[in-house]
């Protein structure tokens, strides 16, 4: 004999799942209407614009004041702006740092700019900084260079000066990290009085830092 209650919920169940598999093909049927309709705005939507390039002003070192118009060396804003990570980097890497303050005079005059900044591109090497003071003065950052190497390096830079005009004095002060001072601000201060100790030869002179007491 046939149990009814048990045939019933047969059908019951079969009708569940048919049930199940009507709403699990509509709702594919819905999500791939939806997603072909989205392609199609996407399509008729136009095209984002492009993003903006930086224009050549904002790139040009000269608008933000990294240079010095007359010579094209770096400025004195970049050259206070660049020494303390330049001291920074040379700690960190226990490295020797030079710094120089240049003057040259033919006479009592101060000589042209551009003719000292072209004897200091030709002479000093791409690592190394060089820059115009708005005093008219020229400073020098010497990458892993220490007191000796200054030394002999701005001896070059010198004899290159004189020998396009000999009746020109050469100046220079300087300083290093570590044997001199051990931040930015004592390394500048004791190449200023270096180079003011330079001066009072009246002649060519290239003054080393005295080493401070401990």
């Amino acid at each position: 004999m046939i149990d009814r209650r048990a045939v019933l919920g047969l059908v019951t169940g079969t009708a569940g799942i048919a049930c199940s598999v009507a709403a699990l093909i509509s709702l594919r049927r819905t999500t791939v209407r939806l997603r072909t309709e989205a392609q199609a705005a996407s399509r008729d939507d136009p095209p984002p614009p492009p993003r903006p390039r930086p224009t050549q002003a904002l790139s040009s070192p000269r608008s933000v004041g990294i240079t010095d118009a007359e010579t094209g060396l770096f400025s004195e804003a970049f050259f206070l702006a660049t020494l303390d990570k330049r001291v920074s980097a040379a700690r960190r890497g226990l490295r020797p740092l030079a710094v120089v303050l240049l003057e040259v005079v033919d006479g009592t005059a101060p000589v042209a700019p551009r003719a000292v900044a072209g004897s200091l591109v030709e002479t000093l090497r791409d690592a190394d900084t060089t820059c115009r003071l708005v005093d008219g003065r020229f400073a020098v950052v010497l990458e892993d260079t220490n007191e000796a190497g200054a030394v002999w390096t701005i001896e070059r830079v010198r004899r290159r000066l004189v020998e396009d005009d000999a009746s020109r004095t050469v100046w220079a002060g300087v300083a290093c990290y570590p044997a001199h001072a051990f931040d930015a601000a004592q390394i500048l201060e004791q190449s200023r009085r270096a180079l003011d100790a330079a001066k009072d030869w009246g002649q060519h002179r290239i003054e080393v830092a005295a080493i401070p007491d401990d």
